[in-house]
């Protein structure tokens, strides 16, 4: 059956959550992550979690990790009225601060994102999301060579992306 444009529009918005979900991971934006779901959404990990524990428990464990960044790759989304279907695929990079345990390293999460999406009040968000692990690697790091004068960025609403935004 063929999309009609309000099937586009509404993909769209669907992948634009799973962005913005991704971001709000690496800038530890906590306002922008609850911004992604409903306030009754159960998030699948190890558990079902609803909203205020899956925040709380990515505030522990990203704190664990000097720069996290989450890529996403494929997104396929299935648009049925108000309600959705989506996986998004995801590659995650943790930066590890060398420790004990051993020199700087990478701990690299290749995975998909299974959401149910809902719209209400005419905003899409998730209702329910399914993160699946499907492989992880751990790299130890070179020495880092110079960044070309680049700057680096921030875990926090400090990162000069927030400045860039057009409000």
């Amino acid at each position: 059956m063929p999309k009609t444009i309000d099937d586009v529009i509404a993909e769209s918005e669907i992948k634009d959550v799973h962005l913005r979900f991704c971001r709000a991971n690496d800038r530890r934006d906590e306002e922008l992550m609850r911004s992604c779901f409903h306030a009754d959404a159960v998030i699948e990990l190890h558990k079902p979690l609803d909203v205020d524990e899956f925040i709380a428990l990515g505030r522990e464990v990203l704190g664990w990790y000097a720069v996290t960044w989450h890529n996403t790759g494929n997104q396929l989304v299935e648009v049925d009225g108000d309600a959705a279907w989506a996986e998004h695929y995801t590659i995650s990079s943790h930066r590890i601060a060398a420790d004990d345990k051993g020199p700087e390293r990478d701990f690299v999460a290749s995975g998909r994102y299974i959401d149910r999406m809902e719209r209400r009040n005419g905003e899409w968000r998730i209702a329910r999301r399914i993160m699946l692990l499907d492989f992880t690697r751990l790299d130890t790091n070179p020495p880092q060579q110079p960044g070309f004068g680049s700057r680096t960025g921030e875990r926090n609403r400090n990162d000069p992306s927030y400045a860039m935004r057009l409000k």
